[in-house]
């Protein structure tokens, strides 16, 4: 992986072929094929360790076991932007080099899945306190919705030349609120909730009408 990353910083482009790049290291060709069957599995597989080291990160403070959901996703998207400064040219390379529909980045595929086990973790933990509206058919959206929230903070951070990326930290701040507050409780929860009661009970309705 290290190689790999010096190269692409160094001639702004993937080698010319997995021949070529273990020549240069003078390893079998073989050995990679053991690991990756291609460079951007290997990219796939740098940016799933960073996510993996952002969760082992802020799993591991004090507070974390007393967060509600709300405050574990905060933890979860600034931890990675955290983790990603030290390595800003590498996610610019490999984020620009991967274009695709928004949630849609192949070099996030190996992500995804781990996101979508933590996200859905904290969704359940969350549902089941109350914290989220259970919806029919939309719960199940939840992660969908924070991943999508997710890939637009990696390109909005690419994009940001604030000082300490002063605008990311805002844009997680106000994104990530209010993903939570579409998927809390509202005032529409209590409308449909109204509806429903008022479904069950129509005879009071009809009879209170004559």
């Amino acid at each position: 992986m290290e190689n790999y990353v010096d190269h692409v910083l160094t001639h702004g482009e993937k080698p010319a072929s997995v021949y070529a790049f273990m020549k240069k290291l003078r390893l079998p060709e073989a050995l990679f094929y053991e690991n990756y069957p291609s460079f951007e599995e290997l990219e796939a597989g740098i940016w799933k360790d960073i996510f993996m080291e952002t969760l082992a990160a802020v799993s591991s403070s004090a507070e974390y076991a007393s967060f509600s959901a709300r405050d574990k996703a905060l933890a979860l998207f600034y931890g990675f932007t955290e983790a990603m400064k030290p390595r800003r040219s590498f996610i610019l390379y490999s984020f620009r080099s991967s274009s695709g529909k928004l949630g849609e980045v192949r070099v996030l595929r190996r992500t995804r899945e781990s996101f979508n086990s933590y996200c859905g973790n904290i969704i359940r933990a969350g549902l089941e306190s109350g914290e989220l509206s259970d919806r029919k058919y939309l719960s199940e959206r939840y992660k969908d919705a924070l991943w999508l929230q997710f890939v637009f903070i990696i390109r909005f951070w690419t994009k940001d030349s604030s000082p300490d990326f002063e605008k990311t930290d805002e844009a997680i701040e106000k994104g990530v609120q209010l993903t939570f507050d579409l998927m809390g409780h509202s005032p529409i929860d209590n409308l449909v909730e109204y509806g429903k009661f008022l479904f069950r009970n129509a005879r009071f309705v009809y009879e209170g009408a004559k």
